[in-house]
């Protein structure tokens, strides 16, 4: 049977999953979810040595087609490795972190180990002392949970994990802990923990001191350090949150009271996305059904068809523990002792598409607690049958389910499905649709427009110059509220995520964290123009209605853009009281570089243009060229005042009356040296390339390009410049197809795959 893929989703299979040796693919996407499901339905003889090959083979065929239809997808890993030498499967860890520096550079190390395979790691820093206590072994002081955060950066950075999935961290600081300022402050720049989803972990008596506007206590060791007003923390946390989204927040009490082995520990962190609490050293594997799936032709719930794959699911998540290979033997003890599975949903907004019901209705929010009720008391069901077939999970005795069969110390799981949920044409997890339809730039120009599968089928209903109108119309708009003549049913039917009103968000996050075991996946997306009130609506909203968590992101506030939906930009006046941001980097621009001598060495100096004029500058140092700190931070205030629309001649100005004594002192005996400082030459070098090139015609660009290319072949060297990963992050743009970025589920990400949490 062939697979009825997209073509993103072939893009996707091709970049990341497909086998390849040598470089070259060697496997269709047939082929992989034939290795995936053979490899799982392997574990079958490993719980039942008797078993016939051909009964193996037969649960093997069943688990291909629900992949090769669609209906199910398990997590990336899975899809990754199943049947492969590395062999890991599980998504999700959570690794214990000390106080001792032994303990803490042994969770960097198994960290390490995790990424390195494929998984994503989260971590509670709350163990490790506050800042500048006293250290008794070495009669220093502590540097602070922050401190070490910023080891496991770096660890992170280092791995890279081979090209295939990004190490992506969580990290977590009780509210009380007496470091918690400095933890919430932590990403207020956004080059701080690139590898890190920050939360704060609240609790019950924080909450309730909020509203009361009470004091709070900050406190270490039974060790009272600081008593604080819980209202004025809880709004830092709400004001860096409208910043950049970070930090969320976590309810700790929450995550326990419904922690299924409380003998065996406190769930103190969740995953890097924030939807399954941990103890540590605890690992879950997880799947999800496309929900766009089970549906009858006539538009209903198939509700038999769901309730058939959810018994799969549970068989096949419950193999994969028993396939998969562990980073470390304290990982598979524990996997092994509560056999957690996170069965979990995507096509949650497609199926309401399909069945015509707006997702910001409270229509809608009834259907998400049936249907995820439905899938829960199948999914515990079915784990009952399997625990009498295999046996209950070994620590039973020391949970909640003592006394009864019972396979999975927890079933559920809401997942973020972003790269599987593009591989099998759904919306993701149970977020609204970001978008319609866009528009993806890819080789030779060519431009490919995507469209959401549900509304291309009723576009397909209309005529062809009609249904050509209203894709350029939302590629253009992002949205089909305004168009004339559209159905008003349809109108309230197809809303994106930025259409909906938080209230409505959260509601659709709590109707499914009510019948969930672990916890739910859901970004709060607000328009650019929200304000601090909002988000702080939404985090006392997610505490009244029972969420165990939630992320909030303001539009375009990571890059300080205004959101750009489809292709135009919707741009907002200023007043002169408002701030002004950057406008965003283009995709190409044009440069030269100049070697010249200053006081301190070699300096190298890169300006570059695009069509509108002079649109930053590159400044690096060489081996002995002086402070190059300070000329990088030249460089991008330069770039940033450039692309915030100062003019260059005022630029220039500040920059050419700035003198420095090294350069009045070398000058008498080295005649190269010109100026009178970094900023003076550099400030030269702006002048002589606005005169040259202050605004190049856009028909011209591919000229210079070719003339540069040239000059580059001619005189031997390397004139590529290769923005980084970070750098295109910080613009909002995809390192890899150069698209806008989205913020959903907890992460950033883009429709052609790429995903900054892996």
């Amino acid at each position: 049977m062939r697979v009825n893929l997209s073509p993103n989703a072939i893009t996707i299979l091709e970049k990341r999953y497909l086998r390849k040796e040598d470089n070259q693919i060697v496997e269709t996407p047939e082929e992989l979810f034939r290795r995936v499901a053979k490899s799982i339905a392997s574990a079958e003889k490993a719980f039942n040595p008797e078993i016939r090959e051909e009964a193996v083979e037969e649960i093997a065929g069943t688990f291909y087609q629900l992949m090769v239809n669609l209906d199910f997808l398990p997590n990336s890993p899975t899809l990754m490795n199943a049947g492969l030498e590395l062999g890991q499967l599980a998504a999700c860890f959570v690794l214990p972190v000390g106080d001792s520096m032994e303990e803490i550079f042994t969770a960097v190390k198994h960290a390490a180990l995790i990424h390195k395979s494929g998984g994503g790691t989260g971590f509670s820093f709350s163990r490790i002392r506050p800042k500048s206590d006293p250290v008794k072994s070495t009669g220093g002081v502590a540097s602070g949970p922050v401190s070490f955060m910023k080891v496991f950066n770096a660890a992170t950075e280092a791995i890279k994990q081979g090209g295939t999935r990004r190490g992506a961290n969580m990290g977590i600081l009780r509210v009380d802990h007496p470091d918690i300022l400095e933890f919430v402050t932590a990403k207020q720049d956004n080059n701080e923990l690139t590898n890190f989803n920050i939360s704060v972990g609240l609790t019950k008596e924080f909450m309730e001191a909020v509203e009361d506007n009470g004091k709070y206590v900050l406190t270490f060791n039974s060790k009272i350090y600081d008593q604080i007003s819980a209202s004025e923390l809880f709004d830092l946390i709400v004001e860096h949150a409208w910043k950049n989204g970070e930090p969320g927040i976590i309810f700790l009490d929450r995550l326990n009271e419904d922690n299924p082995t409380p003998a065996l520990g406190e769930i103190e962190a969740t995953n890097p996305c924030g939807e399954q609490p941990l103890l540590g050293y605890e690992a879950c594997n997880l799947g999800s059904i496309n929900l766009a799936q089970m549906i009858t032709p006539e538009k209903t719930i198939d509700w038999d068809k769901l309730d058939e794959t959810v018994k799969w699911c549970v068989r096949f998540l419950d193999n994969v523990i028993e396939v998969s290979k562990y980073p470390i033997p304290e990982i598979k003890t524990m996997v092994r002792g509560n056999r957690k599975i996170g069965l979990g949903i995507m096509g949650w907004a497609n199926l309401l598409f399909k069945l015509m019901i707006p997702y910001n209705s409270e229509e809608a929010v009834d259907l998400a607690s049936k249907v995820m009720a439905f899938v829960q008391e199948k999914a515990h069901h079915y784990s009952g049958e399997l625990a009498l077939e295999r046996g209950s999970f070994p620590n039973i005795e020391q949970s909640i389910y003592k006394g009864r069969p019972m396979r999975n110390a927890t079933c559920t799981t809401i997942a973020p499905t972003g790269t599987i949920s593009m591989i099998a044409g759904a919306s993701s997890g149970i977020e609204p649709v970001f978008s319609l339809a866009y528009a993806k730039h890819v080789l030779d120009g060519e431009t490919l427009v995507e469209i959401n599968p549900v509304f291309k089928e009723y576009l397909d209903t209309l005529e062809p110059a009609k249904r050509s109108a209203i894709i350029n119309h939302v590629l253009e708009k992002g949205t089909v509220q305004n168009i004339e003549g559209f159905p008003e049913q349809w109108k309230k039917v197809f809303v994106t995520a930025l259409e909906i009103s938080p209230e409505y968000h959260i509601k659709m996050q709590a109707a499914f964290q009510k019948h969930c075991d672990n916890a739910v996946s859901k970004t709060v997306n607000f328009p650019y123009t929200a304000t601090k009130e909002d988000v702080r609506r939404v985090y006392e909203l997610a505490y009244q209605l029972g969420c165990k968590g939630v992320t909030v992101y303001r539009s375009g506030s990571r890059t300080q853009e205004v959101l750009t939906v489809g292709k135009g930009e919707q741009k907002k006046e200023h007043t002169p009281a408002e701030k002004i941001y950057p406008r965003s980097r283009p995709k190409q621009t044009i440069g030269i570089t100049d070697q010249v001598r200053t006081g301190c060495g070699k300096m190298y100096i890169t300006v570059n243009s695009d069509k509108q004029g002079l649109i930053e500058t590159f400044i690096t140092t060489g081996s002995t060229g002086g402070c190059s700190g300070f000329t990088e931070g030249v460089s991008r205030l330069i770039s940033l005042a450039l692309r915030a629309n100062i003019a260059p001649e005022a630029i220039i100005d500040q920059l050419t009356s700035v003198s420095c004594p090294n350069f009045i002192r070398r000058k008498a005996t080295d005649k190269s040296i010109v100026g009178k400082s970094c900023p003076d030459i550099i400030g030269r070098i702006l002048h002589r390339q606005l005169q040259v090139n202050g605004s190049i015609p856009e028909e011209i660009i591919p000229v210079l390009q070719a003339e540069w290319e040239e000059y580059c072949a001619n005189h031997e060297v390397n004139c590529a410049w290769e923005v980084p990963e970070d750098g295109y992050l910080k613009l909002g743009i995809c390192p890899e197809c150069k698209g806008k970025l989205q913020f959903a589920e907890g992460c950033l990400s883009c429709q052609c795959g790429y995903s900054k949490c892996g």
